[in-house]
């Protein structure tokens, strides 16, 4: 018969695995009732609180390290902010470093930081491609968040890219849409890859093709202008287009009113990534899929407290993204 884990005692409460952890070991800030509710629901379980894990919650720092690549904090802001509030709401404090893809920075960073004998590491970047592992050391745990590990079985949190690829092209169809195009971003991008086979996987399920195929180029409004001239060029009758990313679909925009093509009484749009500077600033607004990147610092945060309490987990978790729907395809 399986142990019953305090993952298991969460899930039951209806609580974060830190919360959990909080309420039965008598720390933290927390309701009575929630402690109430906590201790019942491990009890009717039968859960025996692992007497190696509780040595190490007693030896805890309660700081974790967040390692990125992500200079601008695009990617990494959201994703702190939710591990941020799964490690507590300030009961574990959370030390930023930013590598600016500089290894020997990186391999400083970690060093200090295991010198500060943090409890764990968060390691996230700008791209989902497996990326060089990170060692800290022995006790200090290491989970992957926009980003996972070459050459190792996580653990990792990605967004579904495919998911929200799939997503783009379901609100399309239920639109009314039938000639659609898509622009992204490189083809060496993972994610721009997973974008594009999601959108044309649900095309193909409906017995349709993006018209001209995905068009890959760069992250930039540029790029979107540039190829949403050749789109329209080559299909003129084109009633959709699907971006690989809010930027690309600004430049999208531009060409489309430049066209003369009323947005989206003629031509809808949706975007990638929900960058609200971007989606909200866009002339109309624009429809986007969010790839909840403060649900992927959570549930990285969450696997996390569960390794340092002596509970690792293998694998990659993926985040299901959501359709964030404004003017631009209504």
């Amino acid at each position: 018969m399986r142990r019953v884990t305090i993952r298991d005692v969460a899930a039951e409460a209806g609580v974060s695995i830190g919360t959990a952890s909080k309420a039965l070991n008598g720390q933290g800030k927390l309701r009575a009732e929630t402690r109430e509710r906590v201790a019942e629901v491990a009890q009717r379980l039968g859960f025996a609180p692992n007497t190696l894990a509780q040595a190490l919650l007693a030896g805890r720092s309660f700081t974790v390290g967040l390692i990125t690549t992500d200079s601008f904090g695009r990617f990494s802001i959201p994703v702190m902010l939710g591990a941020e509030d799964a490690l507590g709401n300030g009961q574990v404090s959370v030390f930023m470093c930013d590598t600016r893809d500089d290894p020997e920075r990186e391999q400083r960073y970690v060093e200090m930081l295991a010198a500060r004998r943090v409890d764990g590491l968060i390691v996230t970047g700008r791209r989902i491609e497996p990326r060089r592992a990170v060692t800290a050391g022995p006790g200090i745990p290491v989970v992957y968040a926009m980003t996972q590990p070459l050459g190792q079985d996580g653990p990792a949190v990605l967004p579904d890219d495919e998911g929200g690829g799939r997503a783009a092209a379901g609100h399309l169809l239920e639109a009314g849409r039938q000639r659609i195009g898509h622009i992204t971003g490189p083809e060496r991008f993972l994610a721009a890859r997973k974008r594009a086979e999601g959108f044309g996987a649900a095309l193909a399920a409906a017995g349709l093709r993006s018209r001209g195929g995905a068009r890959f180029g760069e992250w930039s409004e540029q790029w979107g202008r540039e190829a949403a001239g050749k789109l329209l060029a080559d299909q003129p009758d084109t009633d959709a287009i699907f971006c690989g990313s809010d930027q690309i679909a600004r430049g999208v925009a531009d060409t489309l009113r430049a066209a003369g093509r009323a947005i989206p009484d003629e031509v809808a749009l949706v975007g990638y990534d929900n960058w609200e500077p971007m989606a909200l600033g866009a002339q109309p607004p624009l429809t986007s899929i969010d790839m909840r990147l403060e649900e992927v610092g959570r549930v990285a945060a969450g696997l996390l407290l569960a390794a340092i309490a002596g509970e690792p987990a293998r694998g990659t978790r993926t985040v299901p993204c959501r359709l964030v729907v404004r003017q631009s395809s209504r």
